[in-house]
C-alpha cells in the first residue's frame, strides 16, 4: 500500500481558490459558476517597475504589447499607472488562469524584463503580481517541505529525550512514516482537496497522533520486563487497543465538528484529518507490532539512562497552591472570555500579516504601498436593454465609493467634434449619416433591411427616420451583411471592418454573453470593511430597481461578507459541537459526570485564552484559523488531560488523593511533554514559515494553544482534580 501510495501521491488534485467552498446558496457562488457559464474572463497581471521614467515606460509598454500572448496593456500617465518614478502596467492575455499559453507569455514579459532591467541606466526594480499558474501550489509546497524537515528534526530530537532505549525511536518514524504515506496517496479518492488541508494534513498527523505509537511503545517496554519479545507484544497491544482508541476518539470527535461549518472547506479538512488518524490508528495496530517483534533484539541493547527529569518539585508547588491558583483561574477564564468575543476577525488576506513573505507577495505590498488598491467588483445583470444598461451604469459611477464602471453599452465607439458615442447609443439613420460621414440614402437602405430582419415591419411603414437602433446591434448587421456578400468592401476597408468587429466580439465574450451582461466596477474602499458591505446593498439595490431580484454581485468584497454572514453561525456551531462529541467520549470512558465538566472547562479556558492574545495586541485573525483550530485544540489537546485523569483516578483506589496526584504527574508528563512539545513546535514551524495567511494563523495559534492548554493541564488541572474530588465521586 505504501509503495502504491507513492506513485498515487501525483494523482491528487488540489483546489487553490477559497472561495470554490463557499456554499453553493451564497450571491458569491452563484455568481461565479454564472461568469464560468456565460462570460469569458481573461487572464491579468500587475507588472510594476521602479526607478522608470516615464518616457522609458512608453517605450517599455509597446515593446511588452508585441509578446505573443498579451493581449492588451492599460498604461497612462495618470495616478494610477505611473507615480514618482514607479510606473504600473496592467496586463491582460489572450487566454484564461489556467491556459498554458498565458503561462508562457507571462514568462516572457518576467524575461523581458529582467533583460530591460539589467540594461537599464537607472537601475530599475520589477515586481510582478498575478493569481496566472499554479505559482501559489508551488511556493505552499516548497515551505511545507521545509516544514516537514524542521518538524521532524523536532519530533527526532524530542523523541531522543524521552525514549527508553535508541531502537524505539526509528521504529515510531517508520510507522509514522508509513501512515504518513498511506494518508497523502489516499488523498485522490477524494477526487480533489483544498491547498490547506493538501500543506498541513502530513504534519499536523504526525503531531497528533504520535502519542499512539508512544503509549504502544511504552506498553511493550513495561511488558517486555517479565515476557519474551513474541508475548510481550501481545500483551502490550491487547492493553493499548483500548488506551488509543480513546484518546484517539477526543482526537476525532473534535475534527468531526468541523465537517458541520458552512464553509466547506472545514468539510474537506475533517475528511482529510480524520483518514490521516485513523490510518495512523492502523498502523501503530498493525505495522507497530511486527517492527517492534522484529527490532525486538536491537531495542533490548539501546537501552540508555533516563534523561526525563523528575518533577516532583513542581508537582507539590502545584499541590501546595491548589487553594489559590483555581481562583485566579476563575477570573481569567471569565476575562478571556468576554475578551476573547471581541477577537478581530477577517475575512479576506487583505489585512493579514505573515512572517515569511513569498516573491508574490513582496510584490503585492510594493504595488499596494506605491499605487491605489485595486478592488473589483463584478455585477450581472439581464441583457437585452443597452439603454437601461447606460442609465444603471451612470447612477453607479455617480456614487462616491465608485471610481469607474465598465460595460459594454457605456463603452466609447467614437469621439467627434467633442461628443461621444457609445455602444449602447441608439441612432437613427440620419444620426448616423452625420456622425459617420455616410450618405443618408444607403444609411436607410440598412436601417430598412435591419427592420425586415428583426422583423419589425411597423418602421417601414410608419417611416425609418425615426427609427433608433443600438450602434452595436447596427454594426454587427452590418458587418453580418458584408460577410454575405451585399455590401462590398475594398482591402484596407475591410481589415479596418474586420479589427473593429475582433474588438467588439472579445468585448461582448467579457461583457455580454446574449443572456447576461457584466458591469465591472472599480471600487475606492477596501475589500472588507462596514463601508464596503454598506456598498453592497447600496448597488443591489439599485441593480434591483431596474432588473428585479435578478441581479448578482461577484468580487473579493461579496466573498467576505458571504464569509462574514456564516461565521457567527459556525463559530457557534463548532463551539457547541465539539464539547459535545468530547464529552460523550468522556462519560463513556471516566463513566463520570463530574470528570468530563472538570476536564472541558480546563481545555476550553485555553481555547479562549488562545484568542485573548490577538484580541489584546489588536492583531488580526483569519477566521478559518479560528474555527479549525478551537475544533483541533479541544479535541486534541484534551488527551492531555485524559492521560493524568486516568492516571490519578487509578491510583486514587491503592494511596491518598495528595500521593495520588504527585505520582500522575510525574508518570504523565513524559507523554505530555513528548505529545505537546511536538504538536506545538510542528504548529510555530507552520506559522513562521508559511507565507499564505490562512494556513499561518493555523499554525501560529495551534502551536500556542497547545503550550496553553500544557500549561493549565499540568498546573491546574491536578488541582481542581483535588478540589473537585466529591464531583467525581
Amino acid at each position: 500500500l505504501a509503495i502504491f501510495c507513492c506513485f498515487s501521491a501525483g494523482w491528487v488534485s488540489v483546489d487553490n481558490t477559497l472561495t470554490d467552498y463557499l456554499a453553493d446558496d451564497t450571491e458569491t457562488s452563484r455568481g461565479l459558476k454564472r461568469m464560468d457559464e456565460e462570460f469569458i474572463t481573461y487572464a491579468t497581471a500587475e507588472v510594476m517597475v521602479d526607478n522608470i521614467s516615464y518616457a522609458d515606460a512608453e517605450v517599455l509598454c509597446d515593446t511588452l504589447e508585441d509578446i505573443e500572448g498579451v493581449k492588451s496593456i492599460t498604461f497612462d500617465d495618470t495616478t494610477k499607472h505611473y507615480v514618482d518614478g514607479a510606473a504600473l502596467f496592467s496586463v491582460t492575455f489572450d487566454g484564461e488562469n489556467d491556459d498554458p499559453l498565458c503561462e508562457e507569455s507571462l514568462h516572457k514579459i518576467e524575461t523581458e524584463m529582467q533583460d530591460r532591467a539589467r540594461e537599464s541606466l537607472t537601475g530599475w526594480d520589477v515586481f510582478v503580481s498575478t493569481e496566472l499558474g499554479n505559482t501559489k501550489a508551488e511556493t505552499i509546497a516548497k515551505e511545507i517541505n521545509v516544514v516537514m524537515v524542521l518538524t521532524c528534526g523536532i519530533i527526532l530530537a524530542v523523541l531522543l529525550f524521552t525514549s527508553r532505549t535508541y531502537m524505539e525511536v526509528p521504529v515510531m518514524i517508520m510507522t509514522f512514516g508509513a501512515a504518513a504515506i498511506l494518508n497523502k496517496g489516499s488523498n485522490f479518492m477524494f477526487g480533489e482537496i483544498s491547498f490547506v488541508s493538501d500543506s498541513i494534513a502530513i504534519v499536523l498527523q504526525l503531531a497528533l497522533a504520535i502519542d499512539y505509537a508512544i503509549i504502544l511503545c511504552h506498553r511493550y517496554m513495561e511488558e517486555r520486563e517479565s515476557s519474551e519479545p513474541m508475548d510481550a507484544v501481545v500483551a502490550a497491544l491487547c492493553k493499548a487497543i483500548p488506551e488509543i482508541s480513546g484518546s484517539c476518539l477526543t482526537t476525532l470527535s473534535g475534527l468531526a465538528a468541523m465537517a458541520f461549518m458552512h464553509f466547506r472547506i472545514g468539510l474537506d479538512m475533517s475528511m482529510v484529518l480524520i483518514k490521516a488518524i485513523i490510518l495512523s490508528i492502523l498502523s501503530v495496530f498493525t505495522l507497530m507490532p511486527g517492527l517492534l517483534y522484529s527490532f525486538s533484539s536491537k531495542i533490548d541493547s539501546t537501552h540508555h539512562r533516563n534523561f526525563v527529569p523528575n518533577i516532583t518539585g513542581f508537582t507539590n508547588v502545584v499541590i501546595r497552591l491548589r487553594h489559590v491558583t483555581p481562583i485566579i483561574f476563575a477570573v481569567g477564564l471569565i476575562a478571556s472570555f468576554l475578551i476573547s468575543q471581541n477577537c478581530p476577525y477577517v475575512y479576506s488576506y487583505e489585512h493579514l500579516t505573515t512572517y515569511t513573505k513569498n516573491d508574490s507577495q513582496i510584490a503585492e505590498e510594493k504595488i499596494k504601498d506605491t499605487f491605489t488598491a485595486s478592488n473589483i467588483l463584478a455585477l450581472l445583470i439581464p441583457s437585452g436593454d443597452y439603454e437601461k444598461e447606460q442609465q444603471l451604469a451612470e447612477e453607479l459611477e455617480a456614487m462616491p465609493e465608485v471610481d469607474t464602471v465598465t460595460s459594454l453599452a457605456t463603452t466609447e465607439a467614437e469621439e467627434k467634434d467633442g461628443e461621444t458615442l457609445h455602444l449602447g447609443d441608439k441612432m437613427t439613420p440620419r444620426e448616423l449619416a452625420e456622425f459617420a460621414d455616410i450618405d443618408i440614402e444607403l444609411v436607410d437602405l440598412l436601417y430598412t433591411a435591419y427592420a425586415v430582419d428583426q422583423k419589425e415591419y411597423g418602421h417601414i411603414v410608419g417611416g425609418i427616420d425615426h427609427y433608433g437602433v443600438p450602434l452595436i446591434d447596427m454594426f454587427e448587421f452590418i458587418y453580418d451583411e458584408i460577410q454575405d456578400g451585399a455590401v462590398s468592401l475594398d482591402a484596407e476597408q475591410q481589415k479596418d471592418l474586420d479589427d473593429l468587429y475582433d474588438e467588439l466580439t472579445d468585448g461582448k465574450d467579457q461583457l455580454n454573453s446574449g443572456k447576461y451582461s457584466r458591469l465591472v466596477m472599480d471600487l475606492n474602499v477596501s475589500q472588507e470593511s462596514e463601508e464596503t458591505f454598506a456598498f453592497l446593498d447600496k448597488a443591489r439595490q439599485t441593480a434591483q430597481n431596474y432588473y428585479g431580484d435578478d441581479v448578482l454581485l461577484v468580487g473579493n468584497a461579496t466573498s467576505n461578507f458571504d464569509l462574514s454572514a456564516t461565521f457567527g453561525e459556525d463559530n457557534t456551531l463548532i463551539s457547541i459541537l465539539s464539547i459535545v462529541f468530547v464529552m460523550i467520549v468522556l462519560l463513556l470512558t471516566f463513566q463520570s459526570a463530574g470528570v468530563p465538566f472538570i476536564l472541558i472547562l480546563v481545555i476550553q479556558g485555553s481555547v479562549w485564552m488562545n484568542f485573548t492574545y490577538p484580541t489584546l495586541r489588536g492583531t488580526p485573525i483569519f477566521f478559518m484559523s479560528y474555527l479549525v483550530v478551537s475544533s483541533i485544540q479541544m479535541g486534541a489537546n484534551i488527551d492531555y488531560a485524559i492521560v493524568i485523569t486516568n492516571r490519578y483516578m487509578e491510583l486514587r483506589q491503592k494511596m491518598p488523593k495528595i500521593e495520588a496526584m504527585k505520582q500522575s504527574l510525574n508518570l504523565a508528563f513524559p507523554t505530555i511533554f513528548t505529545s505537546g512539545s511536538i504538536l506545538a513546535a510542528a504548529g510555530t514551524a507552520i506559522g513562521f514559515l508559511s507565507s499564505d495567511g490562512a494556513i499561518s494563523g493555523i499554525g501560529i495559534c495551534l502551536g500556542r494553544g497547545t503550550l496553553l492548554s500544557i500549561l493549565l493541564v499540568m498546573g491546574i488541572l491536578p488541582q481542581l482534580l483535588l478540589l473537585g474530588d466529591f464531583i467525581i465521586d
